[in-house]
């Protein structure tokens, strides 16, 4: 089944805990990173089937701008990605998430 990652950056904490947090209850994903960006700003990667990673993102989103104060600064749909894209960002699956993974 084709994959995709999923990316949201937000402004303040709440927010990217938020859009996390809908993403893996929106939809058969997995949780693969999340950081400091800068200046206050946060980001949070997923991985799963195209599908669902579309749905998954579009709640997160949507949590995002819905928590005080939140804003989604940026996000991005990678379906498909090429294995060098995987080995050298980290967004691919390591074993500490492995067994979370759906």
């Amino acid at each position: 089944m084709p994959q995709a990652v999923g990316v949201i950056q937000t402004l303040g904490f709440p927010a990217v805990l938020a859009a996390a947090d809908e993403m893996v209850k929106g939809g058969r994903v997995t949780l693969v990173y999340f950081d400091k960006a800068e200046r206050g700003q946060f980001v949070v990667a997923i991985r799963g089937p195209v599908s669902e990673v579309k749905i998954a993102m579009e709640a997160g989103k949507e949590a995002a701008e819905a928590s005080f104060g939140g804003t989604v600064e940026s996000h991005y749909i990678v379906p498909n990605p090429p294995e060098n894209l995987l080995t050298v960002l980290p967004v691919d699956y390591t074993e500490d998430i492995e067994e979370f993974r759906v």
